[in-house]
């Protein structure tokens, strides 16, 4: 079965990004670059909720997806047609992944969107926790984790020092 890691980069007060969405804060690195590269060949699908979808278009000349990479975007209010790269999802996100799961594939990259997480979480599909915590509290901002019903309890895997001060971590959730 396949494996779904969420993450991304976060500050230590639990922000991935400022309320405009700018993200100028991330301390980026060659260190951090050589991390990703390694990352990038475990997956082979991207998922993303709408908000995060919406700034990536703007901030990408591919138009939010990945090359090589199947990006599914879910939402119920986007009404452009699927491409080659990206495919819109208007139904259930716990169901569409829970069957995503078990197709043939490499494992799949949750990339920001706390509320599309938020889901997964709750519907216990979410097999991993990747951060890159930042040295910064931002003080307010978009947040990477929302409030749950109930709590999830992870397990260390990883914990790596960088250079520039962040710490990458991974943690697994216990099932």
């Amino acid at each position: 079965m396949r494996k779904v890691t969420f993450g991304g980069a976060s500050s230590l007060d639990n922000f991935i990004a400022r309320t405009d969405d700018s993200v100028d804060w991330i301390l980026w690195t060659k260190e951090v670059g050589e991390i990703m590269q390694t990352y990038w060949k475990t997956i082979d699908t991207v998922l993303m909720g709408r908000r995060t979808y919406e700034v990536a278009s703007k901030s990408s000349k591919g138009g939010g997806g990945y090359p090589g990479i199947k990006t599914y975007v879910f939402s119920r209010t986007i009404k452009k047609k699927s491409s080659k790269k990206l495919t819109f999802v208007s139904e259930d996100a716990a169901s569409f992944v829970r069957r995503l799961k078990e197709e043939d594939g490499k494992d799949i990259c949750l990339m920001g969107g706390g509320v599309l997480a938020k889901s997964l979480f709750e519907a216990g599909l979410i097999d991993e926790v990747g951060l890159n915590i930042h040295p910064v509290l931002l003080g307010s901002g978009i947040p990477l984790f929302y409030e749950m019903p109930h709590q999830i309890d992870l397990e260390l895997v990883k914990c790596q020092q960088l250079l520039n001060g962040c710490l990458v971590v991974t943690y697994s959730t216990k099932k």
